[in-house]
């Protein structure tokens, strides 16, 4: 069965999956982007990977437990980073359609509660104007733990550099970070870290990323660079609702029932000093949910931005995207968590060891609907339900297997849908 894609993969297990997309375009290298104090993004001395240079590079590892504290543990209402954000998909050897966005990521703390911090990620247009992709049309929030409960690591790989860059009014002795594989027919990575983070805790100290896809016929870029960086002085704030997450801080089930066996998957989603957890496992009955993560897989939170930006401008324009073969969308309700979604069913004929068989997939109409508040990010833009059926000559559907999307919540303490 088909299975929700999840937005917060390792770095390397989101470009194969927009490889297997068919994403595509012209090759997006590094660019100079300039911000409105007139200073130019990114400058620095030239500084070129030595043939010597460790080829993972250097850890974004985090103070261990009980051996000091972490900048998010400074954390401050007002405390705001922005970056320019541009992607590009299409062209390449099979000249797909060329699609781009283009705007401004802004990640502000807006709540500090200990031990969580609660940060507002919005995505806008030029002069603020709101973005057309549907995936990017709404402001997230993102609570994250401040304190210290464990090691947190993400190696950063590639040739390693150091060099002096000037971004957001200031100089930054920097890291950089770079990875090619596009002899490989796979992606060049290169990212751009501040040695000391300061006030770019938020996202670890990046100062710029870029990624220039390669690779099966298809090209494309993404890219951050930094043009702003305030350092807030509020103590307090009003927690915001967790009616339009990121993920962190919530849970999702999807029950699939495949050669009659039936099983729950429970999505954890969850965030720490700088990064997002993701663990999928069987949930246990009465147990609380996502109460140990301490197996989840961990991505920097500033790569779950980049991979928002890039699944948005790697999706289908139209909304719901409309599977191959499928007849017009039918309008239906999907009955899941207690409530009832409004949803379009595409209807696809197929066939099933040899007799007729049919495909129903319903989506969201709309994936910002009231209904669905407090479900995370990535859920919103997969099926809500995905049905396999018989199909007899009498016009009659008899159920083989499917999936369906059954419930959601939140599970930081005191958040609130």
């Amino acid at each position: 069965m088909r299975m929700p894609t999840a937005s917060f993969l390792s770095r390397p297990a989101l470009l194969c999956a927009a490889l297997a997309l068919g994403a595509g375009c012209k090759s997006v290298e590094p660019q100079t982007a300039r911000p409105s104090d007139g200073t130019t993004v990114g400058e620095g001395t030239g500084a070129q990977p030595t043939p010597d240079a460790t080829p993972q590079g250097g850890a974004t590892a985090q103070t261990p437990p009980g051996s000091g504290e972490s900048p998010w543990q400074r954390a401050r209402v007002g405390d705001r980073v922005a970056y320019s954000f541009s992607a590009n998909r299409g062209g390449g050897r099979l000249q797909r359609p060329t699609t781009a966005v283009a705007g401004v990521v802004t990640l502000e703390v807006v709540a500090v509660e200990a031990p969580w911090a609660w940060l507002h990620v919005s995505f806008t247009g030029d002069g603020g104007a709101p973005l057309p992709q549907p995936r990017l049309a709404q402001p997230l929030v993102v609570p994250v733990r401040m304190d210290v409960t464990r090691t947190l690591e993400a190696p950063r790989q590639g040739a390693e550099s150091t060099e002096r860059s000037t971004a957001a009014g200031r100089t930054w002795e920097a890291k950089r970070y770079l990875d090619d594989r596009r002899p490989a027919d796979g992606p060049m990575e290169n990212r751009l870290y501040a040695m000391e983070p300061g006030p770019l805790y938020l996202t670890n100290g990046l100062l710029d990323a870029s990624t220039t896809l390669s690779g099966f016929g298809d090209a494309g870029g993404s890219q951050l660079t930094l043009t702003e960086v305030r350092q807030g002085g509020g103590t307090t704030g009003a927690v915001p609702a967790l009616t339009h997450p990121m993920g962190p801080g919530t849970w999702y089930d999807l029950r699939t029932d495949a050669g009659g066996t039936p099983s729950v998957q429970r999505t954890c989603l969850g965030a720490e000093r700088g990064f997002v957890l993701r663990q999928v496992g069987t949930p246990v009955e009465g147990a609380a949910p996502c109460a140990d993560l301490s197996q989840a897989d961990v991505q920097p939170l500033e790569e779950a931005v980049l991979a928002l930006i890039s699944e948005a401008v790697g999706a289908p324009k139209e909304w719901p995207p409309r599977p191959q073969g499928a007849a017009p969308a039918v309008r239906d309700s999907v009955a899941t968590s207690g409530k009832q979604v409004p949803a379009l069913r595409f209807d696809v004929v197929d066939q099933l060891d040899g007799s007729p068989a049919l495909r129903a997939t319903a989506f969201a109409a709309d994936p910002w609907d009231g209904a669905l508040a407090g479900l995370a990010h990535e859920a919103r833009f997969q099926p809500l339900s995905d049905t396999v059926y018989r199909t007899q000559k009498t016009g009659q559907r008899q159920y083989v297997e499917g999936s369906k999307l059954t419930g959601w919540g939140a599970w930081v303490p005191g958040a609130k849908p």
